[in-house]
């Protein structure tokens, strides 16, 4: 099952309106949180990653967003379209350089919405990307948030298998990890996160 997508995009709206807006998605791929977009003018949908930009592009069309959703596969860095706020779905801490990031996209909007797995996340910890979050948070934070609210999530699974098959791609340190999960079943992991408006 993993995490609650759902309770996730609640949490998300509870902080931010997006009624209206012009939205850049950065880490948009897979799809997986494009519930809001029915509220926005448009979204631009940017990943990396080839194969999550065609799940995104399966799951506009499942939606029926394709009027306002269009996904694009690059990076942010080199992005030069302008939106109403940029919008940073659990990606903050993938980015190499999320200061020069940040940088770039306070030129391509006036706001800046980060979700993102908080400090001290158990989950984040079991991906082997505890330093990663802390540093994504560090870069965030030289700015003045104008929101910064903190909500607990968990990640559920049936057993070790089904755990596995989600994370296995991220390498030995995540497998040898999660290995004390071998003879479980129906377990939880905590996954906090923060949600955070960078001041304009």
């Amino acid at each position: 099952m993993a995490a609650d997508i759902a309770a996730i995009i609640r949490s998300i709206e509870s902080c931010y309106d997006f009624t209206g807006k012009s939205v850049i998605h950065v880490g948009a791929g897979g799809g997986q949180f494009i519930g809001y977009a029915g509220k926005t003018r448009k979204v631009l949908g940017v990943d990396p990653d080839p194969a999550a930009v065609e799940r995104l592009k399966q799951a506009v069309r499942e939606k029926g967003l394709e009027d306002r959703f269009s996904a694009l596969q690059g990076d942010i860095l080199t992005l030069t379209a302008r939106a109403d706020v940029v919008f940073f779905e659990f990606c903050l801490h993938e980015i190499v350089d999320p200061r020069a990031a940040l940088r770039h996209v306070r030129t391509l909007a006036p706001e800046t919405l980060i979700v993102d797995p908080a400090p001290g996340s158990t989950w984040a910890w079991y991906l082997c990307e505890a330093e990663k979050v802390q540093r994504g948070w560090a870069a965030a934070e030289e700015s003045r948030l104008a929101l910064d609210k903190r909500f607990e999530g968990v990640q559920r699974f049936h057993d070790h298998a089904e755990l596995l098959a989600k994370v296995q791609v991220l390498g030995e340190c995540v497998i040898r990890r999660i290995e004390e999960f071998r003879d479980r079943r129906d377990f939880t992991i905590d996954m906090p996160y923060r949600v955070a408006l960078l001041a304009g």
